[in-house]
This record gives structure tokens, C-alpha cells and sequence, in this order.
């Protein structure tokens, strides 16, 4: 079986897969472990907070932090743990936060839909996506770190082409990793 974080990043015609971690509607933020092949919670989140939508990763990917690139799923209902959405790509939250050592990091968040959604209506950037809803995502990237010491900070949102370019460079990150693994298997 392939690991879920070895499923290629881009599709056919510019379509990008979305591991779906936590589900809309989950007040714990579940973490795929690729060595177990299984999911395990991570934390709960801050008393009252849950999943405004699907919430997960680009697989084939590495960002910053050396983790699959987050993505948040815009739609109007809740999947499960380790479904693959097949998603446009809207745009792209940029944000940084503190590390394990208190040093700024970027953890951007790629804002998606599934190809499949007709409900929600034909958004084709997330700058189309209604300022309050904008206001009120950038404020559940804030509130559910809010006890972990990471103190993010949104740096802005931006287009679909800077969303790409995030995921072609977090897709050759993944790819060099994975050479020098089977170059060097015992690091």
C-alpha cells in the first residue's frame, strides 16, 4: 500500500489531492503518521473551536517545517480521516509561527476546493471567497494554536499562481528528501 504522503501533488489537468486529516466539524486535530499507517490525535482544540472544513495536506509535498503543505478543504460538508479530495487550488493563506526553538517559521496553508463542489458557487481565487468568511478563517488559524506557543501571525492571502509555485517548491523539497533517503536510509 502507498503511504498517504507519497500520493503524487498535482493530478491531470491542474487538479490537487487533499489528504483529509481532520474532518469539518472536529473539535481534535488528527496528524497522519506515515511510519504507522494510521492517524493519531495531535491535541484537542481550544474549548468551544472546531473544524470550519475539511482540513488535511498536499501529499508528495514538503513545506518549511518539513511537513506535507497544509490545505483547508471550502466546502459544505464533512469527509473522513484519509479521504482524497481531488481540489482546485483558490489561493494561499501566508502565515509564520514560532518553532520548537522560538525562531519565526512560514507554515502557509493553501486554501482549496473539491472539483466536485457546485453548492458553494464558481470561486476561482480565494480573495472571491466573502471577507467575513476570509476574516473568520485567518481567525481559526489564530485561535487553534492559541496554547501551543506558536504565536502565528497571518501575513496575507494570496493567489492561486503563488499557491503553485508554494506546492512545485514544497513538491521538490519532497522529492530531494525522499532521494537522499534512499540514497542514505539509515538517516
Amino acid at each position: 500500500m502507498v503511504a498517504l504522503v507519497a500520493l503524487p501533488a498535482f493530478g491531470p489537468d491542474g487538479v490537487v489531492p487533499i489528504v483529509v486529516e481532520s474532518p469539518r466539524g472536529a473539535g481534535i486535530k488528527l496528524k497522519y503518521e506515515p511510519r504507522l499507517g494510521a492517524f493519531t490525535v495531535a491535541r484537542a482544540l481550544p474549548l468551544g473551536l472546531a473544524y470550519p472544513f475539511d482540513w488535511g495536506f498536499v501529499p508528495g509535498t514538503l513545506g518549511a517545517d518539513q511537513d506535507p503543505i497544509d490545505a483547508l478543504v471550502v466546502h459544505d460538508v464533512g469527509t473522513y480521516p484519509g479521504v482524497v479530495l481531488p481540489c482546485r487550488i483558490l489561493g494561499v493563506v501566508e502565515l509564520s509561527q514560532r518553532d520548537g526553538r522560538g525562531k519565526r517559521q512560514r507554515n502557509d496553508r493553501i486554501i482549496t476546493m473539491p472539483v466536485w463542489h457546485d453548492r458553494l458557487g464558481e470561486f476561482e481565487r480565494a480573495t472571491d471567497l466573502p471577507a467575513r468568511l476570509r476574516k473568520e478563517i485567518e481567525q481559526f488559524f489564530l485561535d487553534t494554536t492559541f496554547f501551543t506557543g506558536k504565536k502565528p501571525k497571518i501575513i496575507g492571502w494570496k493567489s492561486p499562481q503563488k499557491a503553485h509555485l508554494l506546492l512545485k517548491a514544497g513538491e521538490k523539497r519532497y522529492l530531494k528528501q525522499r532521494q537522499q533517503l534512499a540514497v542514505n536510509p539509515a538517516d
